[in-house]
């Protein structure tokens, strides 16, 4: 069976193993002209978010998002999308509310220009950010407020296009950790530290005060799509990752 959400097409009953990650990559221009279905999946809380949004483009994308959020965890957990209910973290992390929080089903979602990234683990936590590249952007007195010194340190010797793109893989790794303890920005930005190296699988270099927690979690870069960077965070080392759809375009359901 499938589900059949206008363009946007899955698997009815997805498998999920507890030692596996499921992230899922949306090309929200592809899917945003179905914001009235994407719509009637929301809850109210959902709906009012929406509908703040000053621009016509950001209320779609954060309709199809949301949507698409629930049409996955509908199908890995095989009830009705418009059902599921959330709780939030103080730091307005989202989880599954009763009676699904039994599954111990998590999932973490980002999204930045025209793409998202949703992620699903069971029974550990889990952080994704992505984030477009903007190279108007003044780099080195945000690395100077929120980076580490050792980060800093990282960073000081490269130039032009090298130095931006260092910049955005640091900054989409501390975002997935912080995302991933449900700390948000509370937890402070200089008392980790990340690789800033192309392609890293095991990016967290060390933590502060307890040193001993860097152990606890796995940073690793993911591909996210020319103009982007992205990084996934997840505690625990014994898991592998599945399911990385590169689009959300009609009737496509294959994985790699």
């Amino acid at each position: 069976m499938h589900i059949n959400r206008g363009d946007f097409q899955i698997d009815s009953n997805l498998a999920l193993p507890a030692d596996e990650v499921h992230l899922w990559r949306l090309d929200l221009e592809a899917v945003r002209s179905e914001e009235s279905r994407w719509q009637k999946l929301l809850s109210p809380d959902e709906a009012a978010r929406a509908a703040r949004f000053h621009f016509p483009v950001d209320r779609n994308r954060f309709a199809a998002s949301r949507g698409i959020l629930r049409t996955l965890l509908g199908s890995y957990l095989e009830v009705e999308p418009g059902n599921l209910t959330f709780s939030y973290s103080k730091k307005e992390k989202p989880y599954l509310a009763p009676p699904y929080s039994d599954s111990g089903l998590t999932f973490n979602i980002s999204h930045s220009g025209e793409v998202a990234l949703l992620a699903f683990t069971r029974k550990r936590e889990i952080g994704v950010d992505i984030e477009e590249l903007h190279r108007k952007i003044e780099i080195d007195p945000i690395a100077r407020r929120f980076f580490s010194a050792h980060e800093q340190q990282q960073l000081a010797p490269l130039r032009n296009e090298a130095k931006f793109e260092a910049f955005f893989r640091c900054w989409t790794r501390k975002e997935a950790y912080i995302k991933a303890t449900g700390e948000g920005l509370s937890l402070p930005l200089h008392q980790f530290d990340v690789s800033i190296a192309a392609g890293a699988q095991d990016a967290l270099i060390a933590t502060r005060p307890d040193a001993a927690e860097a152990a606890s979690w796995s940073i690793r870069e993911v591909p996210a799509g020319d103009g982007y960077f992205a990084a996934l965070c997840v505690r625990g080392h014994d898991w592998r990752l599945k399911g990385w759809k590169s689009e959300a375009l009609p009737n496509s359901h294959s994985r790699r």
